[in-house]
């Protein structure tokens, strides 16, 4: 079969992301057999805005951890006695301050039990001073030897045993006027409130949850880190957050690291602060938290377009002696704000990197660097004739 060539000289259009096309073309996809009066392969002719050399730059290491927002001043409001809840004067979303009354129980039952350990007392009071009297007697006859001293004794313990049954019906008393105190509904922190977990009317049990009161001041959030990476962490670090909802990120600082990892995995909880004066934030917003590393390293940098992998190897293309070259490097950090990947081997740093990826570029090729003004495209590329 007749084959046709046809070599053109730059064909291949600078795409918008700033990779070319390099194409051999024939009929059948392969490169030409070179024939006796054939002419000699074009020379890929690239722009310098579509060649780098690695440059040396300092690459901060960057740690995330992603978590709900939580309120660790979060308080609930429990009913410290039995009874039936008369009022709630706060709904979800009220604010309250710290000594608000925030409701009313019935409390009958406890003004009664109060009123009953003040007649206790009294009762014991004159038992008491009953028995003081007798003791006082008895001690007049046992000195004029009337009585024995085992009845004098006996009067003793008697006088004792009532003063102590005094101080039990003072102490039962001042245990009522307590739970009465408590059984107030009082706001025990400033915060918001956050639910109701009762309503007028209901009839409530001893410790049973009323309301729950939030603190937004501060707001903290837990995540897990890597332990291999936990070491580089220390608490007083800053951490850059974003916030679902948010548009501008908000500067939050580790608070405290855990002493353990989490039973089953290999991640070790990290706890940042967040100060929220203005309660711009809530609770259970999500955010993701990310902590920059300083680095002391001088590191050879490449743009991550310029770096390629194939079957699990990176490797870049470069421009030496005037040929395309395949190189297989080693890289080590990728800095996803700048684009930048570091080198670790298989470059040097006057070594011209191809900037972009290109198809069908072949090792040996001929190519040279051109002025972009001159040139329109990236790579000379032939065109198959069809019959």
């Amino acid at each position: 079969m007749r084959k046709q060539w046809l070599f053109g000289g730059i064909a291949a259009a600078v795409l918008a992301s700033g990779a070319g096309v390099a194409v051999w073309a024939s009929k059948g996809g392969e490169e030409p057999k070179k024939k006796e009066g054939d002419k000699p392969a074009p020379t890929l002719e690239f722009v310098a805005s579509e060649v780098v050399k690695p440059t040396v730059a300092r690459m901060p290491g960057r740690i995330e951890f992603s978590g709900p927002l939580v309120a660790p001043g979060t308080v609930v409001v429990r009913s410290k006695a039995a009874g039936v809840l008369v009022a709630l004067n706060v709904a979800e979303g009220s604010r309250v301050r710290a000594g608000q009354a925030l409701g009313q129980l019935d409390l009958e039952e406890l003004r009664y039990r109060v009123a009953e350990r003040s007649a206790s007392i009294e009762s014991a009071r004159a038992q008491a001073d009953q028995a003081e009297r007798q003791h006082k007697a008895n001690e007049g006859l046992a000195a004029q030897n009337f009585i024995s001293k085992t009845a004098l004794d006996a009067s003793r313990a008697s006088l004792e045993a009532a003063r102590a049954q005094l101080g039990v019906a003072k102490a039962q008393q001042e245990t009522a006027q307590v739970l009465l105190k408590q059984a107030a509904l009082v706001a025990p922190i400033s915060g918001v409130v956050s639910k109701r977990h009762a309503l007028p009317g209901e009839k409530v049990a001893g410790e049973q949850p009323v309301l729950a009161i939030v603190d937004l001041s501060k707001l903290e959030l837990a995540g897990l880190v890597a332990t291999h990476e936990v070491s580089r962490l220390k608490p007083g670090m800053v951490a850059t957050l974003r916030i679902e909802g948010v548009d501008q990120p908000v500067e939050a600082r580790i608070s405290r690291i855990a002493p353990a990892a989490e039973p089953g995995t290999r991640s070790i909880g990290v706890t940042l602060e967040l100060n929220n004066p203005k309660e711009v934030f809530r609770a259970g917003q999500y955010a993701v938290a990310q902590v920059e590393l300083p680095d002391d390293t001088e590191r050879l940098t490449l743009p991550d377009t310029a770096v390629g992998s194939t079957s699990g190897q990176d490797h870049v293309w470069m421009i030496e002696n005037g040929a395309l070259v395949r190189r297989i490097v080693t890289t080590g950090r990728r800095d996803r704000s700048t684009a930048k990947v570091e080198v670790l081997n298989g470059l040097k740093p006057d070594a011209q990197v191809l900037a972009a990826r290109f198809d069908n570029l072949r090792e040996g090729a001929k190519a040279t660097v051109v002025e972009a003004r001159a040139k329109f495209a990236s790579a000379a590329a032939s065109t198959p004739l069809r019959n």
